[in-house]
């Protein structure tokens, strides 16, 4: 059985669109906002954009011929729910108040729960998202930290996680569900997890200041230098998150989260027209080798949580483009297994359309939020 499917993937300054029929596509368009239109939201909640940003959604099926009475189903990309497991949801009312009031932070990922489930009602079809974010699949001795007061979290690139890692599983004539993988997401962000028999048992939380450093983010800081730096008057609480998450990394020792760029430079000294690298050759080679190090580090420490017993390490991410980074992740980690799977790039609606093609012809898997 063939299926019309919509996936609404809502960005910071943009829509990211497809509309699928038997799993190929009638259109895909990323539509970027203006910043003219999006200032009459500043300071506002994601909320608001609601109603904006729905009449976009149908002008573009109306500019694209769609019938809407056609469509089986809509997915949004999930937002910053409860931490839940994985899986496929069907928006219901309990979840659109969560992505409405920002359960767990404001985001624009907050707005394709909504915008799928606005565009369904009025077709009686049924409306998802899949794996957001905050998917928790965490074994118990994964949440320690220490301090009875802080608990580790799972935040990471879910989406892309689970896709490729049922794509490697597909490619080695197995299920996913049979498998253990180490799954690197490399891109602005960084997430490392252990997938043990299709579950995260211990991932990363790269979105608030833990693992490795990567091309816009800190990683992990050591905690008293972290703590006499924030109690030295010399910085506010937003331009220590900034540090942790958005100028660090890569951008704070180089300049630059570009990393083709980079590489460029370190290559041949040269750097692109509006660059804004301002280290030596020598120094941004240093850094670069130290993030993958750091990135190497981490997935050696995930095989362990699965003792080992790799089915294969998986990359993807905007990283897994650069042939050097990839050779020196292996050059590090293939003491672990020797089957590597790249996946470079991350397709996110492929991943959501994927995702609801699994639940319209397998009902049973569709899980309740609550």
């Amino acid at each position: 059985m063939t299926y019309n499917i919509l996936v609404i993937n809502p960005g910071s300054t943009s829509d990211d669109i497809g509309y699928y029929k038997d799993g190929k596509p009638v259109f895909e368009t990323i539509s970027r906002y203006s910043p003219a239109q999006l200032n009459a939201f500043t300071g506002k909640k994601i909320a608001c954009q609601i109603p904006f940003r729905k009449k976009f959604l149908l002008d573009t099926l109306k500019k694209y011929n769609v019938n809407l009475k056609e469509i089986d189903a809509v997915i949004g990309r999930g937002g910053l729910v409860k931490h839940i497991e994985s899986g496929v949801y069907k928006v219901n009312a309990v979840m659109l108040e969560d992505l409405k009031n920002s359960y767990n932070g404001e985001h624009a990922s907050n707005l394709g729960g909504v915008l799928a489930r606005e565009i369904a009602d009025p077709l009686k079809i049924p409306a998802f998202i899949a794996d957001p974010v905050v998917v928790d699949e965490m074994e118990p001795l994964a949440r320690y930290t220490g301090m009875p007061e802080i608990q580790r979290q799972s935040f990471l690139h879910t989406l892309n996680h689970k896709r490729v890692a049922r794509l490697a599983a597909n490619e080695l004539d197995k299920k996913y569900e049979n498998c253990n993988f180490v799954v690197v997401h490399a891109g602005g962000g960084v997430s490392v997890a252990a997938h043990k028999k299709s579950r995260m048992v211990d991932v990363s939380d790269g979105f608030e200041g833990a693992g490795p450093m990567t091309p816009q983010r800190s990683g992990i800081i050591p905690s008293l230098a972290l703590t006499q730096m924030c109690f030295s008057g010399k910085y506010t609480l937003k331009e220590i998150r900034l540090k942790m998450r958005g100028r660090g990394g890569m951008i704070a020792y180089t300049g630059t989260a570009d990393i083709q760029d980079l590489e460029n430079f370190i290559k041949t000294g040269r750097k692109k027209e509006g660059s804004a690298i301002f280290c030596t050759r020598a120094k941004a080679k240093e850094a670069y080798d130290a993030m993958i190090y750091q990135i190497a580090k981490e997935i050696g420490a995930m095989a362990v949580v699965i003792e080992c017993k790799a089915d294969g390490i998986i990359l993807t991410g905007g990283l897994a483009y650069s042939k050097y980074f990839v050779k020196e992740i292996k050059k590090y980690t293939r003491f672990i297994t020797d089957k590597f799977f790249i996946y470079a790039g991350g397709d996110e609606k492929a991943a959501l359309r994927e995702a609801a093609e699994r639940a319209l012809k397998t009902p049973s898997i569709i899980k309740t939020y609550i």
